[in-house]
């Protein structure tokens, strides 16, 4: 692959993998529409792996603290809140696990890959997020978290293994409808991207050990600190803008890019 289009792969998943906008939706257009080479799975572990650097530096001290409170919670023990943090992050990443299973060994992961689905769940779900974000109230925080409505969340979360759903934005979509303000909504959303990417990579990952060779790892390298840049820069907007703004402007975006997916697939 050449380096512009790994820096475009990259640049692509880092921005559109904590907006809810669809990364998965994105990558698979990206082929279809331009006419360039799939990017193969040894680059998607590798533009995953940069995101969740990202996510990791960004919410640190949560991480940190959940990482801390997993230890505790091996051993039995729910007395801390990094304890109670990495219980409800556990709760939220099993729908999506066994989901992902699922799909991967039915095969459906595959035949879900195409522009007509990907419109389609651009604009329903879409439409989701603007309706929970204009009707659901404002009374929760962060620390108001539960094992619910972690579980909740994450069933949610994994209907977003249909590509052009986006994850971020149906678990922010499942928090404003719980109650959770807009910062409080899409920080838990990016605190539970952590433990599903992980999954998800170690999942490609074991499937792409076998065949990547000294020319795959490099190009992963490259394209995992791209993607760690772009995804940065990403998640520190997102958050800056939702202090003043609402989720309005990705919906337009969810909205046109279906219209025209659609257009494209029943023409």
């Amino acid at each position: 692959m050449s380096l512009f289009h790994l820096f475009l792969v990259a640049l692509i998943q880092g921005l559109t993998e904590f907006l809810p906008v669809s990364s998965s939706g994105h990558l698979i257009l990206l082929p279809n529409l331009t006419g360039m080479e799939d990017q193969g799975q040894v680059i998607d572990v590798a533009s995953h792996l940069g995101t969740l650097g990202a996510v990791v530096l960004y919410f640190w001290s949560d991480m940190r603290e959940a990482a801390i409170g997993s230890l505790r919670l091996i051993r039995g023990k729910l007395d801390t809140r990094g304890a109670f943090l990495a219980l409800c992050l556990a709760i939220g990443t099993v729908p999506v696990i066994i989901f992902g299973l699922i799909l991967n060994l039915t095969g459906w992961d595959g035949l879900l890959r195409s522009p007509a689905v990907i419109g389609w769940t651009m604009l329903i779900f879409g439409v989701a997020l603007y309706w929970a974000d204009q009707k659901g109230p404002e009374t929760r925080k962060t620390e108001d978290w539960t094992l619910k409505h972690a579980l909740i969340m994450g069933l949610w979360q994994a209907v977003a293994l249909i590509p052009g759903t986006s994850r971020s934005g149906i678990t922010i979509t499942a928090g404003r409808y719980l109650g959770y303000g807009r910062e409080s909504a899409a920080r838990l959303a990016m605190l539970m991207s952590a433990p599903t990417i992980m999954a998800s990579g170690a999942l490609l990952g074991i499937e792409v050990m076998a065949t990547a060779d000294a020319q795959a790892a490099r190009d992963g390298a490259i394209v995992a600190v791209f993607a760690f840049l772009a995804a940065l820069a990403a998640l520190t907007l997102m958050m800056r803008l939702l202090r003043s703004v609402s989720f309005t402007p990705y919906v337009i975006y969810r909205v046109i890019l279906g219209v025209i997916l659609l257009v494209i697939a029943y023409s």
